[in-house]
């Protein structure tokens, strides 16, 4: 399962609260063509249907079917810039 790195959950949570007026809202992940490694990264007030949930403290990620897969054994890290632009990276989660 996609893990959150602590970078990375404090911007999730500031980004959801910012643009979402709802406990339910998260940070959804997305892959528009599963036969690609590109993900679509959004705001949004709550999971679909199929999405899979990952909580990290406050922090919500909803990853939708197709991205699920890709990112199982990845963790999600976040910076921002020094124009306050938000970039997420991919990593692969330490051996247990």
């Amino acid at each position: 399962m996609l893990t959150l790195t602590d970078n990375a959950s404090t911007i999730v949570k500031t980004l959801t609260t910012q643009a979402v007026d709802s406990a339910e809202g998260g940070l959804r992940i997305s892959s528009p063509d599963p036969a690609t490694s590109s993900f679509a990264v959004t705001v949004a007030p709550a999971p679909e249907t199929a999405d899979q949930v990952i909580v990290d403290g406050d922090a919500r990620v909803f990853v939708d079917e197709s991205a699920s897969a890709a990112l199982d054994d990845k963790v999600l890290d976040a910076q921002l810039d020094d124009q306050g632009a938000v970039h997420f990276q991919l990593g692969l989660q330490s051996p247990a």
